[in-house]
């Protein structure tokens, strides 16, 4: 038997009762048994300062990039922040990506969900992630789009996904990515 796949899960938002955790949650609950997802916590990390990106960086983004490293494949759950992603999921991607030609990014498979109690679930997130994805040379799913709406509604007050409909689409999600990460693998 193979061992599973390391996917670095990184959630966007830092608050302690996150949809986007929960979520985060539920996915690695769901998934398939080739895939091993962990959350990488990114709330502590320095903002990217070209500055101290020297021989001896921050220890937070030395310890960042090594676990984002030695991950087979990426998953980003995320709100939507002013049509746009939060700025520490921003950050964490900007530290991931430098030095310049050492990107822990680049050639990962990667997939997207974007999580809101809105009714558009994100989906301008989720894009704007994509497109500093592309660039970062991650191989991001197209298909299916995850855009999770109304997710004040979708939990119960031990934080257990309770959406049937919600449940079996995150399931078929996670094969897909699965399948997504086989194809890709670098």
């Amino acid at each position: 038997m193979h061992k599973p796949c390391d996917v670095a899960v990184l959630v966007g938002s830092l608050r302690k009762e996150s949809f986007n955790r929960k979520v985060a949650n539920a996915l690695a609950e769901l998934a398939p048994p080739e895939l091993k997802l962990e959350i990488v916590a990114i709330g502590l990390l320095p903002l990217y300062n070209q500055d101290l990106d020297t021989a001896d960086p921050p220890a937070a983004w030395k310890s960042f990039r090594e676990r984002v490293g030695r991950a087979e494949a990426v998953l980003f759950v995320t709100p939507e922040y002013n049509r746009g992603i939060p700025a520490p999921l921003k950050n964490a991607i900007d530290v991931g990506s430098r030095p310049y030609g050492h990107s822990v990014w680049n050639g990962k498979p990667g997939a997207v969900v974007s999580v809101s109690p809105g009714a558009i679930g994100g989906f301008g997130a989720n894009h704007h992630l994509r497109q500093s994805l592309v660039f970062l040379n991650v191989p991001v799913m197209q298909q299916p789009e995850a855009y999770i709406g109304g997710a004040d509604k979708l939990f119960d007050a031990t934080n257990k996904l309770v959406n049937d409909g919600t449940r079996k689409f995150l399931q078929g999600f996670m094969q897909a990515f699965a399948a997504w990460i086989s194809t890709n693998a670098k």
